[in-house]
């Protein structure tokens, strides 16, 4: 068995060939095992930002890539440790501003998985997602009865994670006699794999119709298995004619998932369903005034009102900009100007506005060593399609564009195969480091 710290830097140099080097160098240097108990890792990290950013952002990467050196670890939590300090070429020591341990904060509950952080208190409602949080806390008033399903859709990044973790947490509150499960698409796929080589298909089946309201993240994600819908399909009739309580999220719409029975899909919609979409300037200001007094960091007026309306769209990237305004005010032991804020910006997030796709279609042809024209032709060479697929993602999610405006640029195709291959990549991204690397190489010609 590995000790703590070959464990620690093994997986340290798995990460770093699976993220960018500004990312590692930011969020993953100055970390070590504090110590491993019951098969969860306590992960020690320098201040409060790192901990929030690593739990937000990579805490699949830094769980699997764990898992993949020693199985027997089931999961893994950030502490703040008073005597790490983050390394700086000049080893200035950061300010800490708050290295308080919460301990709600550390643990998720084993029993239903629903991570205490998400309630209701801290979920800033705006114009953009009003009606899901009604119908989100309808659905608290009469559970099983008023919106069932309740199906939650919208872009990564949205806050729609929050949202129906927050039901659950509430439910917790006013229902203690009953159950609640959180549980992502992937994680019941493979409670369900492993009980059939196990032969405890029945024991699956019991174990998951126990509860009282089930919540399950990124449907998406099951779209082409077969099994696991059928399961799903039982599970969801059972819940339903015993009026149980059945909460859904996903990317898109159920209308518009490719690869799930049609039987699922009407199921998706015999509720009610609400979308997570862009959120308004508003909106983003009141989002990163609300993080900020999270992290207890006084950030002006002036600078939050400047990344809300210079950072559009994704609450993930509002926070991401904020986090790195903060270490950059800590490392420099003052304010930081509003130039340094849209020099920041500029360097580090993506550009919506004025994207040439023929400029796109460029740069990845050129990364994959292909001809441009091939990527507009019909031809179904394996060499050509998975640029083509990249080049619709790329498209999608770091430039919004449309689904049905990127088939046509790209040689008149249907919006569905856009789907498709968009859901394709980031399936396959969040089980190959490899092509996460690829897609952070192209991101970084493109802004380059």
């Amino acid at each position: 068995m590995m000790s703590d710290r070959e464990l620690w830097q093994n997986t340290l140099v798995q990460i770093e060939l699976a993220t960018t080097e500004a990312s590692f160098r930011t969020w993953f240097k100055g970390t070590d095992i504090l110590k491993r108990d019951g098969g969860v890792v306590s992960l020690a990290v320098p201040s409060k930002i790192v901990k929030e950013w690593l739990r937000e952002k990579h805490h699949k990467l830094v769980l699997k890539t764990l898992r993949a050196l020693d199985p027997s670890i089931r999961g893994v939590e950030y502490v703040v440790h008073k005597n790490l300090r983050t390394p700086t070429r000049t080893q200035i020591q950061p300010q800490q501003y708050n290295t308080t341990i919460e301990l709600q904060d550390l643990y998720i509950d084993k029993r239903d998985n629903l991570n205490p952080r998400y309630t209701f208190e801290n979920f800033v409602v705006g114009p953009f997602n009003q009606l899901a949080h009604a119908a989100a806390q309808a659905v608290l008033q009469r559970p099983g009865l008023t919106y069932n399903p309740l199906f939650i859709y919208g872009h990564t990044g949205r806050g729609k994670t929050h949202l129906i973790q927050a039901i659950g947490n509430a439910f917790k509150k006013t229902h203690s006699n009953k159950k609640v499960f959180y549980v992502t698409s992937d994680r019941f796929t493979n409670d369900l794999v492993n009980a059939i080589r196990a032969g405890r298909a029945g024991s699956f089946k019991d174990q998951y119709r126990q509860y009282d309201i089930l919540i399950m993240d990124d449907i998406q994600f099951i779209a082409d298995k077969e099994k696991t819908q059928e399961e799903l399909f039982h599970l969801f009739n059972s819940f339903h004619d015993n009026n149980k309580q059945i909460i859904f999220s996903s990317d898109v719409h159920p209308s518009t998932m490719l690869g799930f029975e049609a039987r699922l899909r009407g199921r998706f919609s015999a509720g009610m369903i609400a979308e997570v979409p862009e959120p308004d300037v508003e909106s983003r200001i009141a989002i990163l005034k609300a993080k900020a007094e999270q992290y207890h960091f006084q950030v002006t007026n002036e600078t939050i009102q400047y990344i809300a309306r210079n950072v559009p769209g994704n609450i993930r990237e509002l926070e991401g900009v904020l986090n790195s305004v903060i270490c950059k005010t800590q490392l420099k032991g003052g304010e930081i100007t509003i130039h340094e804020v849209a020099s920041f910006i500029k360097n580090s997030t993506r550009a919506h506005k004025g994207v040439s796709v023929v400029d796109v279609v460029k740069k990845i042809s050129q990364y994959y060593g292909i001809e441009e024209q091939s990527i507009y032709e019909k031809t179904r060479k394996k060499e050509v399609v998975k640029p083509r697929q990249i080049i619709m993602y790329i498209l999608r999610e770091e430039f919004n564009i449309s689904y049905p405006s990127i088939g046509e640029q790209l040689g008149g195709r249907d919006h569905t195969t856009v789907i498709h291959s968009c859901e394709k990549i980031k399936g396959e991204l969040r089980a190959s480091p490899l092509l996460t690397q690829e897609i952070d190489q192209i991101k970084a010609a493109l802004t380059g």
